[in-house]
């Protein structure tokens, strides 16, 4: 979904718990981290991928750009949730300008949406593996709504968007970019604050995604539960401030709890997988969000899945300025900068 003619773009990851802004450029030594920063906004501005305050966010926006010093005013933006569904289908083999004409007929047995309500994209994926006569395709339908929803936020905020993204595809781009994995079953993996988002890959080829309503937020939650304080004082509790509120047991138990469930709906998630490739075994899953950086989670998801647990890198292929950037911070938010990196590197002519 393309808007706009600007090749130069910046990533702007809009999240409910925090937004992220980051730009990246070709340079002498490749590509280049020329900015990068990240703001908080107020609890339940945004709830599951809805914008309830646009004012509050486009005001953080803005003062995400001038904190950072960030000019340019083009900028990729991703949507993600339960408004998006990517799907990857099965169609006779055409031209894609054929596709073009057909897709919405295609497209009306997979989506459970009324079809005059969504923004249909697609891609093609290449020849089926079971029918010579047939394509893979990703079919990609997110509510219109949502989308302009978005736009109006992003031209709110003064910018202009040209790249609507999905989370899972920007999140394939930023560790196609920096990983090599041509023979490999990988997950990836992000935990945000509300959504997690898991997309496998066979190879360089994404097979399925999933987003399920689970993130960081529900440890605040259980905090605030137990304590009764504020979803804002429930976050600085969660990162070890202010730790005479609550005992450092109570809060293990709630990280344990909640790190719990997640593994089971991730274990749901790939045994999915498994009932469709039974031949192929995940043996890598790449963490990123906040909820990478629990140790405990990751512990516990490589015991239960038997696969190589890590934190992605979004900065490793990339050029950084030591005298631009504090190297120990760039590693601490690595994980969390992940989708606004994919869309960082995002151009205005890709598909």
């Amino acid at each position: 979904m393309l808007f706009g003619n600007k090749n130069h773009l910046v990533g702007l990851d809009i999240g409910s718990r925090s937004i992220k802004a980051g730009e990246v450029v070709e340079g002498k030594k490749g590509l280049v981290l020329k900015k990068f920063g990240m703001i908080d906004i107020p609890a339940g501005a945004i709830e599951d991928s809805a914008i309830n305050d646009p004012e509050a966010v486009a005001e953080a926006i803005q003062q995400l750009f001038k904190t950072y010093n960030i000019k340019e005013n083009s900028v990729a933006v991703s949507i993600g949730g339960y408004s998006v569904i990517v799907k990857k289908i099965n169609v006779q083999t055409m031209p894609e300008e054929q596709l073009q004409e057909t897709i919405q007929f295609e497209a009306e047995q997979y989506i459970p949406f009324d079809i005059a309500d969504v923004n249909l994209d697609f891609q093609i994926l290449g020849e089926s593996e079971h029918n010579p006569n047939q394509m893979n395709v990703f079919l990609v339908a997110a509510k219109k709504e949502m989308v302009n929803d978005y736009i109006n936020l992003v031209n709110m905020a003064g910018l202009n968007p040209c790249i609507i993204d999905v989370e899972a595809f920007a999140l394939q781009n930023i560790f196609e970019l920096n990983y090599d994995a041509q023979d490999e079953n990988i997950a990836l993996i992000d935990i945000g604050a509300s959504k997690t988002s898991l997309n496998i890959l066979k190879g360089v080829t994404s097979v399925f995604m999933r987003d399920v309503a689970l993130g960081c937020g529900q440890i605040n939650q259980k905090i605030v539960s137990l304590i009764g304080c504020s979803l804002e004082e429930a976050e600085q509790l969660k990162q070890g401030d202010q730790q005479d509120k609550i005992s450092s047991e109570d809060l293990k138990n709630i990280v344990s709890t909640v790190v719990a469930d997640w593994c089971t709906e991730i274990r749901r998630a790939l045994d999915f997988f498994y009932s469709t490739y039974p031949e192929d075994q995940i043996t890598r899953i790449v963490l990123s969000g906040g909820g990478a950086n629990i140790a405990e989670f990751r512990q516990l998801l490589g015991a239960e899945t038997s696969a190589h647990v890590e934190m992605v890198n979004p900065f490793q292929n990339l050029h950084i300025d030591d005298d631009a950037f504090d190297s120990a911070y760039i590693q601490q938010i690595a994980p969390q900068a992940a989708i606004c990196m994919g869309l960082a590197i995002r151009r205005v002519n890709d598909k």
